[in-house]
């Protein structure tokens, strides 16, 4: 694929290239992507990323238009969610960074400060995974405690037994990815408080909407959350979900210059330049930072405020006309835009096949796997592109549509024999011929190719042990980057 320097078949390249991904604008895929519906925004994020092509967020005193433009954006962000006089702030490239931040200044905290050695971070079952990786990497233990199984919400008393002298981070979600609901931060914060224990909110995904709904007439608030909340010491909230920018954008806030500096990398034991790294990149771009704060300037506080207004009715309809839908039944009470659907009890109906049947018809409906009092649902995520009333009564027409043809196909049925089998199997004693085998029986094969009905693959995944499916999933990936994919 050599287009020899011409600009028009390079661009027709990309395009043939994108032509298999799912859209993102108009709201059909709720996943993955956060579509304002507001006209422009494409355009001005690009030109604010050109102005900026070439400038390098590594060292902000060779370009201190990197300092302006992260204290302007960390200060109005600070400012709607609950900053005060000393709150500070990191521009990160995402909902990932911003968390494993998080856990890595509360672990060098804990160990510079209180002396623990070895350190465990104290996460709900319902936590994001980003913080089971944060702990991967940097050496944490994970202790998890369970939720409410009718609300999804973790009780601050089981928290509070969960904390031990070696405790470096307490972790509430507002709200929870899975199930759109707000963990009771104001509790489990004071609880971590009392044993002089930070505690992170993970708001990444809502909290921007959240912030801006409360400041929407007529709308109830949603419960405290974010950095106003005494014990809160850090909270996450990326920018580029509702505050609709271009990716690569999300903010973590610290309580003060103290906390945030165990967070930051300094080297000067070598013979090159001294080294001072805010985020875990070096070079990094400051495309994301410029078109993020040019897109929440243009947006604004009463534009963000009615988009949020405009999101949080259409979340109501739905999950009304959800309701209304035989054999389906939305888990817990969703708090913010997030609703998880699964099937009635004794409907006989597998969402993830139900999910395929949407998919098919220009949808995307995300398949969650049960897990920990979860069943398997399909997750749906409402942005302002979809608040259209008109748009949200296609999707229920499609879905209950979707819903008929997946009973008469009925759910995905699971060997009982290999289930068995894989219980017994140890996941890191693997080999790629046994990898080969099991992934064949889960429906993927060798070149790496995913079947169009995705619900076979997922019923044998769910139905696995969970280490056995973490050590599958990244050669269900790496099928797909084959060593033949580097030469031409």
């Amino acid at each position: 694929m050599d287009a020899d320097g011409d600009d028009d078949l390079i661009l027709a390249d990309l395009a043939k290239m994108r032509g298999a991904d799912l859209p993102v604008h108009g709201g059909r895929t709720m996943a993955y992507v956060y579509d304002a519906g507001l006209a422009g925004l494409d355009d001005l994020a690009a030109r604010a990323q050109r102005a900026v092509a070439g400038v390098n967020g590594l060292d902000m005193t060779a370009f201190p238009s990197v300092i302006a433009l992260e204290n302007d954006l960390v200060g109005r962000t600070a400012a709607l969610l609950g900053g005060g006089p000393e709150t500070v702030g990191t521009f990160t490239s995402g909902g990932t960074e911003s968390c494993l931040l998080a856990v890595l200044t509360a672990r060098e905290y804990a160990r510079r400060v209180r002396g623990v050695t070895a350190p465990e971070i104290v996460l709900p079952v319902t936590a994001h995974a980003a913080f089971h990786k944060a702990a991967a990497l940097f050496g944490l233990t994970v202790v998890s405690v369970p939720v409410d199984p009718g609300t999804f919400r973790v009780r601050a008393a089981d928290v509070a037994a969960a904390i031990s002298d070696r405790t470096a981070l307490v972790v509430v979600s507002a709200p929870s990815y899975a199930h759109g609901v707000i963990d009771p931060v104001e509790a489990v914060a004071r609880e971590a408080a009392a044993r002089g224990v930070l505690c992170h909110v993970d708001a990444c995904i809502g909290g921007w909407y959240l912030a801006h709904r409360r400041l929407a007439a007529a709308i109830p608030p949603p419960p405290a959350f974010d950095m106003a909340v005494p014990g809160v010491s850090s909270l996450s909230v990326d920018l580029h979900k509702y505050g609709y920018t271009p990716k690569g954008a999300s903010v973590l806030l610290l309580r003060d210059a103290e906390l945030r500096r165990h967070g930051w990398f300094a080297h000067a034991s070598w013979p090159g330049y001294p080294v001072v790294n805010a985020t875990l990149q070096g070079t990094k771009s400051a495309g994301p930072l410029a078109a993020a704060w040019a897109v929440t300037r243009e947006i604004g506080t009463a534009g963000y405020t009615e988009l949020s207004r405009r999101v949080h009715a259409a979340t109501e309809r739905l999950v009304e006309g959800i309701g209304t839908i035989a054999c389906l039944r939305v888990l817990g009470t969703p708090q913010a835009s997030l609703v998880a659907v699964a099937a009635a009890t004794q409907a006989g109906l597998d969402p993830f096949v139900v999910a395929d049947e949407m998919r098919l018809r220009g949808w995307y409906l995300q398949p969650q796997p049960a897990f920990g009092g979860s069943p398997a649902n399909v997750h749906l995520t409402v942005t302002a592109a979809v608040a259209d009333p008109e748009v949200i009564d296609e999707l229920l027409d499609e879905l209950a549509a979707a819903v008929r043809r997946a009973r008469l196909i009925g759910p995905m049925e699971v060997d009982e024999g290999l289930v068995a089998l894989a219980a017994g199997l140890d996941p890191d004693a693997l080999g790629p011929e046994e990898v080969a085998l099991a992934l064949q029986l889960a429906g993927v094969g060798a070149d790496g190719a995913l079947p169009e009905r995705m619900a076979p693959v997922l019923a044998v995944l769910q139905a696995l042990p969970p280490r056995l499916t973490e050590r599958l999933l990244p050669e269900v990936i790496s099928r797909l980057y084959p060593p033949s994919a580097a030469v031409r």
